[in-house]
């Protein structure tokens, strides 16, 4: 499958034994990923694009098959998810898009809009997933570099572990702010069961995200201030138009950041207390955007960074080739995952790495750059050690009341910051 295998191994990784991989051809893998296995338990590893695998970008579909190599083999199952018609894989073959309590109007009836679409489309889908099922829901764009099997075994899956919940938390611990580009739980979980009813309610008559941040709802909530304006297609937006617009953009995660926040004594919830006891939550920069602590966000400098050759025995390694490796190996020995953004950030901040290697197809699987260094590390190795956990401490609400209705603004409202969250 892999002809270049002559990567230098860096310390503090471990090679998986090829036993436990699924090293056939990507033709076989396709087939597996195009016909699922029944689900018979919540090993699953669930990932959605609009218009299916076959139709994706080859480094998503790399990325896609690399779970189902790693995984596949302790139980894991990876659906990726549609919305063709006729598919197998439709949305609708495993969720009762009718449903009122499952999906709103909109989506039912196809109508969903705006610049995001196929994002919030996406978003809708996760929550439902989890909770009738159970798993894990990833971004097609997060490569996977831990050994997530061991970790649900240690957290999620383990009967007498107190974690309900496997993620990544942005900012800091006093932030509380999930990523929702790797959520993982048991079925029926009460924390995702609350965070779908609100977004639901959020969607309620609405075609569109545009303006859901001024909802009563969400009373108590900073807007996701990055400190960033936007220039797009001759209009200039402020500091606080862009950040509207993306917490717009990311609503599903607005709604999450509420939920961990609030006290709803008539529901018996208390979200502090939930998360500072059932969440396990890796830090997000160390965790996933390693790549752009190394190189402060610059997307463009990440692919020629990718892109360069590996100086063969004799040739002098060059100051860039020494960044190039630096990421490479932190990536590999310091990360659970790398995430691939394309959203809202590229309005934002520019071309990222993932958008580039969309506009240079292949580019991310060329032998002998560090791009195929990074891609075959992923697949082969995986780290010692994991991220440290970010503790969770207990904090003062956002919001006390119910979840359904406007309450009184809690007194974590006035000390919250956005955590600094990138738009995906």
């Amino acid at each position: 499958m892999d002809s270049f295998t002559t990567y230098p191994i860096p310390d503090g990784v471990d090679a998986i034994p090829h036993d436990e991989l699924d090293l056939r051809s990507d033709a076989e893998v396709d087939y597996e990923l195009l016909n699922p296995k029944p689900i018979t338990d919540e090993k699953n590893l669930w990932f959605f694009w609009n218009s299916g695998f076959q139709k994706m970008h080859g480094y998503h579909q790399r990325t896609v098959r690399n779970w189902h190599r790693r995984f596949s083999r302790k139980g894991w199952v990876v659906r990726l998810l549609d919305v063709e018609p006729g598919s197998s894989l439709n949305v609708a073959n495993y969720l009762d898009v009718q449903d009122p309590e499952v999906f709103p109007k909109a989506f039912a009836e196809g109508t969903i809009g705006g610049r995001h679409v196929n994002q919030h489309i996406s978003d809708l889908v996760r929550f439902p997933l989890l909770l009738r099922y159970g798993g894990v829901y990833a971004d097609v764009g997060l490569v996977q570099i831990g050994d997530l099997d061991s970790v649900w075994n240690e957290t999620v899956g383990n009967p007498g572990s107190p974690f309900e919940i496997l993620t990544y938390n942005t900012g800091s611990a006093q932030d509380r702010s999930m990523t929702n580009y790797f959520l993982a739980s048991r079925r029926n979980n009460p924390f995702f069961r609350r965070c779908h009813k609100l977004l639901l309610t959020l969607w309620a008559g609405k075609t569109s995200t545009e303006g859901m941040h001024t909802s009563p709802l969400l009373k108590g909530l900073p807007l996701m201030d990055t400190g960033l304006s936007m220039e797009e297609d001759g209009i200039t937006y402020g500091r606080e138009e862009t950040a509207k617009m993306l917490t717009d953009y990311i609503i599903q995660g607005h709604v999450v950041t509420m939920v961990m926040g609030l006290i709803d004594v008539e529901d018996g919830w208390d979200g502090p207390k939930y998360v500072a006891k059932h969440v396990y939550a890796y830090d997000y920069m160390i965790g996933s955007q390693h790549i752009n602590e190394l190189t402060a966000w610059n997307g463009p400098k990440q692919f020629e960074l990718m892109s360069l050759q590996i100086p063969k025995d004799g040739e002098e390694e060059s100051e860039d080739q020494s960044l190039a490796r630096k990421i490479v190996e932190d990536c590999l020995t310091k990360s659970f995952g790398m995430k691939l953004a394309t959203g809202m950030i590229i309005r934002v901040m520019g071309d990222t790495l993932s958008s580039l290697w969309r506009k240079h197809d292949g580019s991310d699987n060329v032998p002998g750059t560090y791009a195929h260094w990074l891609r075959h590390g992923t697949l082969y190795w995986h780290p010692k050690n994991h991220p440290a956990k970010t503790d969770l401490a207990e904090m003062p609400a956002f919001k006390i009341g119910p979840l359904l209705r406007e309450g009184e603004v809690g007194p974590g409202a006035c000390a919250a910051t956005s955590g600094g969250r990138v738009p995906n």
